[in-house]
């Protein structure tokens, strides 16, 4: 059981966009145990925290109608945590990323900003107050990693590394990544994400991040996402010694992945 807590540049929330917000929640309860958590938040219904073992794992609510008039998709977005939203986001923008949602309090909680970077990826920066993220981590069923999946990495990579000080390394052995590697991001000492080479990518693809759920059983749960509605685009894939990976799009049609780490 791991509940450490985030370091600024690291991912704390997860949270889905979503359609149909009561049939993802049975969805997601379904395929990773999750318990669904409701809080009200006014006339646009309920926000949903899904809970593990009782600690928090990720979040849910339904897009929101100017979303849905843009033509916005359920999916899966990303905060990473920072020390003062303001500044991250003037930051941002300094560096090429757009504000979509300029810094906000969200009552207590926190304060936080949406941005996109200037390959087109979106997140969020989350300045905690009384809330400083997911309870869960390094676990089956809790978000493991998260991959920057861009047309322009190079692009993408210098943005991140300047405004979160994020390294981009080739691997274990911690050597600067060279044009075409696949980047493992490191924020201090630890590897929390990826950032692929474009001709791993979809040509169609839209730039965007792509959460790992940890699990247990890589074949079984891809089985089990299908058999509730469902789609595999990537079916149990090995991925060298890390393991294997699954990527799949809900009912709903957002899109995540599984991980299913290494034995031994």
């Amino acid at each position: 059981m791991t509940t450490a807590t985030a370091r600024p540049g690291e991912f704390c929330w997860f949270e889905l966009a979503t359609s149909d917000q009561p049939a993802a929640k049975r969805f997601y309860e379904s395929l990773f145990g999750w318990v669904s958590h409701d809080t009200p938040i006014g006339p646009d219904g309920d926000y949903t925290f899904f809970r593990l073992g009782g600690r928090d794992a990720a979040a849910g609510h339904t897009l929101h109608p100017e979303q849905r008039s843009q033509g916005v998709p359920p999916n899966w977005g990303i905060y990473v945590l920072v020390e003062d939203a303001d500044a991250a986001a003037a930051r941002a923008a300094s560096l090429g990323g757009t504000v979509i949602v300029p810094p906000f309090d969200v009552m207590e909680s926190g304060r936080m900003s949406v941005i996109m970077d200037p390959a087109g990826a979106i997140f969020s920066v989350w300045q905690a107050k009384q809330h400083v993220g997911v309870g869960v981590r390094d676990e089956p069923g809790s978000v493991v990693w998260a991959d920057l999946q861009v047309h322009d990495q190079p692009k993408a990579a210098a943005f991140y590394s300047a405004l979160f000080g994020w390294k981009m390394v080739e691997g274990r052995s911690m050597n600067p990544a060279k044009p075409g590697d696949y980047y493992h991001i490191v924020n201090g000492d630890t590897m929390i994400g990826g950032v692929p080479p474009a001709e791993h990518l979809d040509p169609k693809a839209h730039p965007a991040w792509l959460i790992y759920v940890g699990v247990e059983d890589c074949p079984a749960v891809t089985k089990k996402a299908v058999s509730l509605g469902g789609t595999a685009y990537v079916d149990t894939m090995a991925i060298g010694e890390e393991g294997r990976i699954s990527v799949i799009a809900d009912p709903q049609g957002a899109v995540f992945a599984i991980h299913e780490s290494r034995k031994g």
